[in-house]
């Protein structure tokens, strides 16, 4: 009969695909993991794991007792949280993996309010530009810009958010006017380095005609302290703009980006509640977050088309220009 703990240990194996990274996670020794994994493999009768160069990948019959195994260590959570009393708080370790957009400007303060009601909730936020494999458990849930299409997972939409062009007051001053997209051929332009877009949705510039950018960095915050250095203009999130004081939107009722973020997270993690609980409340709280930081975010094009009403020059069109640049105001 197999014992939870080699289920455990087997799970480590199969989401790291190694003995010694196993063994890091759960802090053990190598040696103890791989005697572990035989000890299972002789109670189930069947080899679980061949090695590759790539490590150790589960065979046809460790595949399939991948799912009851992670179906099993749901049920140990749900008990260790019945048992724990923890009640509506939340508690025990998270690993929020995250694009590093959201990661530096969104889930600082949303996670900072959320520990602060639960005092025994431990956060691990992982701002890597990449995909992150839930099946290998490298994070608890994700925060995707696109909802995946295959695997066993949940994905729920949490929020639409807002991209302009950008660009810091001292670059504007010095550099050429820019009052039409045709403009932007005379400045340099930042943006992610092409080969290393790892969602579609990331691919910004392409709606700008743009495939090579000058400068680039698979970074969005790196990105966006170039802007603010002065290195050229590039799309920026509107939620990061209040962070970055002296950049403001150009050309922002020619171009604007609309994007959204989805959390994913494992098929077998509806039914733990601590994840559960900690999946609203992170939902709500980024949601929350992304529209009061776009409130924020000034509109020159509308202040400009209100102060002509205001002063009564409404001379043609203004009207009709407030209409259409207004819905930017939450932009």
């Amino acid at each position: 009969m197999a014992h939870w703990d080699d289920l455990r240990i087997f799970l480590a194996v199969s989401r790291g695909q190694s003995l010694s990274r196993a063994g890091r996670v759960l802090k053990l020794d190598a040696a103890t993991v791989g005697r572990r994994i035989a000890r299972l493999e002789a109670a189930m009768g069947a080899r679980l794991f061949t090695r590759s160069p790539q490590g150790y990948l589960p065979t046809d019959e460790g595949g399939r007792l991948v799912s009851h195994a992670q179906a099993i260590e749901a049920e140990m959570e749900r008990a260790r949280d019945t048992l724990s009393g923890a009640g509506e708080g939340i508690s025990g370790q998270v690993r929020i993996g995250a694009p590093d957009g959201a990661a530096n400007y969104l889930l600082p303060q949303v996670v900072a309010a959320i520990m602060a009601l639960n005092p025994g909730l431990e956060v691990q936020i992982v701002a890597l530009p990449r995909v992150f494999s839930l099946t290998r458990r490298e994070a608890d849930m994700v925060i995707a810009v696109s909802k995946p299409e295959q695997g066993r997972v949940i994905a729920t939409k949490i929020a639409d958010y807002h991209l302009h062009l950008a660009a810091s007051e001292a670059y504007l001053a010095a550099a050429p006017p820019i009052t039409a997209l045709a403009d932007l051929k005379a400045h340099r332009i930042i943006g992610y380095i092409p080969d290393m877009i790892f969602d579609r949705e990331l691919d910004y510039l392409s709606d700008l005609g743009i495939d090579h950018p000058p400068v680039a960095s698979n970074s969005v915050s790196v990105q966006v302290n170039l802007i603010r250095q002065g290195a050229g203009l590039g799309v920026v999130h509107d939620f990061a703009l209040p962070a970055t004081p002296g950049v403001r939107r150009v050309l922002s009722d020619r171009f604007s980006l609309l994007r959204s973020f989805f959390l994913v997270r494992h098929a077998d993690d509806r039914h733990v509640p601590r994840i559960q609980r900690f999946a609203d409340a992170l939902m709500s709280g980024v949601r929350a977050e992304v529209a009061r930081l776009e409130s924020l975010v000034p509109n020159p094009e509308v202040d400009r088309a209100a102060l002509l009403l205001a002063s009564g020059q409404d001379g043609p069109g203004v009207e009709n220009r407030l209409d259409k640049l207004a819905p930017d105001v939450s932009a």
